[in-house]
């Protein structure tokens, strides 16, 4: 029976839609992360992705604060997350240092943007699947999204905050490191979850400080901190996988 039909009419609050507005912001500053890349304003192009990344963290959070957890909203976090860490950091890093590299720097983009809609794909593809073992133990499966973003516009920082010009005029380099980058995108490496992560209450204040000093960290010396944390997830990389490989054999054992 339709509405008209039984009288009744559907009506959502403001509450409903807030996460869907936190994924068209996200949406918006990746778009917008192109245009500085195209007017050659590098550091404002840098600061959209990450604030791109930021909102994108936030929109999950939002919906489960606020109990507005809808289909629509999981599909549209999906195709913002395709367009803002697939398609956007490829495009800003052809255009700032790989457009004169020819057909072998598009090349290497290309298999970035596949790269991370495949991540994309499977992860909506095991969404459902709490029997996944990296997924049991509270571990990511290959670098996040945003991550991989995060570390494709990291040369970018380097080179305008430590080394101006090197980085951008070694192209067959940054090509490669692309390539390291997607694949690890794809891998079956287990990597880090934050969302797995619990803290014992008696170190709630310490956490509290922590976090303080981080965000004072990224206001007074913004890229420097966004590039340690950039290297510092790569340096947990293979911490990870060993305590994976324990925990794994300990599941096997029980």
């Amino acid at each position: 029976m339709s509405d008209r039909i039984s009288g009744k009419r559907r009506f959502f609050s403001i509450r409903a839609i807030a996460p869907s507005v936190v994924t068209l912001l996200a949406f918006c500053a990746g778009l917008s992360a192109i245009r500085f890349g195209l007017a050659g304003k590098w550091e404002l192009c840098c600061a959209a992705t990450v604030a791109a990344g930021v909102l994108d963290g936030l929109d999950g959070t939002v919906a489960r604060l606020l109990k507005a957890s809808s289909k629509f909203g999981a599909e549209l976090d999906s195709l913002s997350d395709i367009s803002v860490f697939g398609i956007c950091p490829a495009i800003i890093l052809y255009i700032w240092a790989l457009e004169d590299f020819s057909r072998f720097g598009w090349a290497a983009v290309l298999v970035y943007a596949i790269a991370c809609i495949l991540r994309l794909a499977r992860f909506n593809a095991r969404l459902d699947d709490e029997d996944e073992p990296q997924r049991q133990l509270g571990y990511n499966t290959g670098i996040p999204a945003p991550m991989g973003a995060g570390l494709m516009i990291s040369p970018i920082a380097i080179d305008f905050t430590f080394m101006p010009g090197v980085i951008q005029a070694q192209p067959a380099y940054l090509s490669v490191y692309i390539l390291v980058i997607s694949m690890l995108m794809v891998s079956a490496i287990p990597t880090i979850s934050l969302k797995a992560v619990r803290v014992s209450r008696q170190w709630f204040v310490l956490l509290m400080l922590a976090i303080g000093i981080l965000i004072t960290s990224l206001v007074v010396f913004t890229w420097e901190t966004l590039l340690a944390i950039a290297f510092v997830f790569l340096l947990t990389m293979p911490v990870t996988w060993i305590h994976y490989r324990r925990k794994k054999a300990a599941m096997a054992q029980e």
